[in-house]
């Protein structure tokens, strides 16, 4: 008993013989559909939406706290205004 799979392999390979490139395109295309993995294809969590959502993000260890953040402004020298010295 032939598979969808076959019917639509056999029917490329006859388009393509008989000139029917476009056709066999199509059917080359409709091949590729069937073997797509969809494994990874996943309703996204509530309220997650945009770009880099659908990746975890890493858990931090347990007591980590987020770093303080430089001061930029301590350890400068003063440049005096322009024209002044």
């Amino acid at each position: 008993m032939a598979t969808n799979r076959d019917r639509l392999t056999a029917e490329m390979h006859a388009a393509a013989a008989a000139g029917e490139f476009e056709r066999a395109a199509a059917l080359r295309d409709a091949l590729r559909a069937l073997s797509v993995d969809t494994s990874e294809i996943h309703k996204p969590a509530p309220g997650a939406m945009g770009i880099g959502t659908q990746h975890p993000r890493p858990e931090r260890p347990p007591g980590w706290k987020l770093p303080k953040k430089p001061d930029l402004r301590v350890g400068k020298k003063k440049v005096p205004p322009a024209g002044k010295g």
